[in-house]
């Protein structure tokens, strides 16, 4: 049952989503999968089929047909959330060559205004972006829904529903798939929307408004909730409010949809902190918490029996000396549970620490230019080879190789020029 007043609206509208149905694959589809050259004469029978299929692959590549992609192993798609306007339409589509590192040229997969967050469902069938709007501009904020097409990668819109608050800007999916939980960092609100068997978005099962302000008289007037993450035993939300200093902690039943308020209620972090984006430790132990007005990481202990914080350690993203203007934006674990990485806007920079495995405690690696301006957003591949930056105010994402005895960040030359990237999130090529 909803538990906040809002004003329905028509939840299969397609409020500023537009599906692109029209399009040529990457050109990296077509650079690795078609070397196969047929030989012509003196085959053995089971040769000579498997050049005449191979020739058909070719044929109906060349004419613009994808073909299934069940057989491209080593690969992954990279799906890329934007600001719209300044040349971005929507969502991009590129193919991450996990040999390699190559990255393919971007291809636009669905129209949609300011898709700036984006979420997979587990079953890698459906992608769910914000609409990141706020009131004073003439659309409604929504989150979008999406069917994954098995061949292509392109985005079939399903139906968006109203965020209930305004600028939504960060979304997740349960580990069950039942339901979207999303952050309004306008409206200080969060929600949870149920998801139907076929994709679709139902109207909210949960809402919750946020009260209060900060120090900052700029920055928290209001409260601002930023990001919601989920536990890994799915029981637990916890939610970055930037605008009130503090981590909220919310028990979640997945099958009713439904947040309520642990105990205690909230960690804090520094007053004027502004605590962003949050990460994990794949031990399940540890939480790191990256703070974008001061430009610090904060390392709690975690307790799964009732999502319970404790502060460990408050490090800067900043190297010493630097005094310029900056603010950080995402944080990620490394998929080892051995390296952290925290992005600054202004330095420009990823920030590198080593983790503690027994302790949590974070030590300083160094830090590495992210090869353009203002990296909102970037990602570590599954397998913890590639971090790929995306650089929201010079229009890149850049691939860099992780060394995994230090951590250390290479920059590969592979890059990709896409419009306004702010968020990265990977998945595995589909099969019919």
């Amino acid at each position: 049952m909803f538990t906040g007043k809002c004003s329905h609206a028509n939840a299969n509208s397609a409020c500023g989503a537009k599906v692109v149905r029209e399009g040529s694959p990457p050109k990296f589809f077509v650079a690795r999968f078609m070397r196969p050259r047929l030989q012509p004469t003196h085959c053995p029978p089971s040769i000579a089929l498997l050049c005449i299929i191979l020739a058909l692959i070719c044929a109906f590549a060349l004419k613009g047909i994808v073909m299934p992609i069940v057989q491209q192993n080593g690969l992954l798609w990279v799906y890329v959330g934007t600001y719209t306007g300044g040349g971005s339409k929507g969502i991009y589509l590129l193919v991450l060559d996990l040999e390699s590192g190559r990255l393919s040229e971007p291809r636009l997969v669905a129209e949609t205004v300011n898709p700036s967050f984006i979420a997979i469902h587990p079953s890698g069938r459906f992608l769910y972006a914000v609409n990141e709007i706020f009131v004073r501009q003439k659309e409604t904020p929504n989150v979008s829904a999406f069917q994954i097409e098995p061949s292509s990668g392109m985005l079939k819109f399903l139906n968006s529903v109203p965020s209930y608050g305004a600028g939504p800007c960060h979304i997740i999916v349960d580990a069950l798939g039942r339901n979207a939980l999303v952050a309004n960092y306008g409206g200080g609100s969060i929600a949870v929307l149920p998801i139907g068997a076929d994709g679709r978005l139902g109207m909210p099962t949960s809402f919750i408004q946020h009260t209060g302000k900060g120090v900052n008289p700029k920055r928290q007037e209001a409260p601002h909730a930023h990001s919601i993450n989920l536990d890994a035993s799915n029981r637990f939300a916890l939610v970055c409010d930037l605008g009130l200093d503090k981590i909220f902690i919310y028990r979640y039943d997945a099958e009713g949809g439904m947040l309520t308020p642990s105990e205690p209620p909230f960690a804090t972090v520094a007053p004027g902190a502004g605590p962003r984006h949050l990460a994990f430790h794949p031990n399940g132990r540890f939480v790191y918490v990256i703070n974008e007005l001061n430009s610090t990481v904060t390392a709690f202990s975690y307790d799964a029996a009732n999502g319970s914080l404790k502060e460990i350690q408050t490090v800067s993203t900043l190297p010493k000396g630097f005094s310029g203007e900056n603010t950080t934006a995402e944080v990620v674990v490394h998929p080892s549970g051995r390296f952290l990485y925290g992005s600054n806007r202004g330095h420009d920079s990823i920030a590198a620490f080593s983790i503690d495995q027994h302790s949590g405690m974070l030590t300083p690696i160094g830090h590495f230019a992210t090869q353009g301006r203002t990296p909102r957003n970037f990602s570590v591949d599954p397998t913890g080879k590639f971090l790929l930056a995306a650089n929201q105010n010079s229009n890149s994402i850049v691939v860099f190789r992780i060394d995994q005895a230090t951590g250390e960040l290479t920059p590969s030359s592979s890059s990709s020029s896409v419009p306004m990237p702010v968020c990265i999130r990977f998945t595995k090529p589909l099969t019919e």
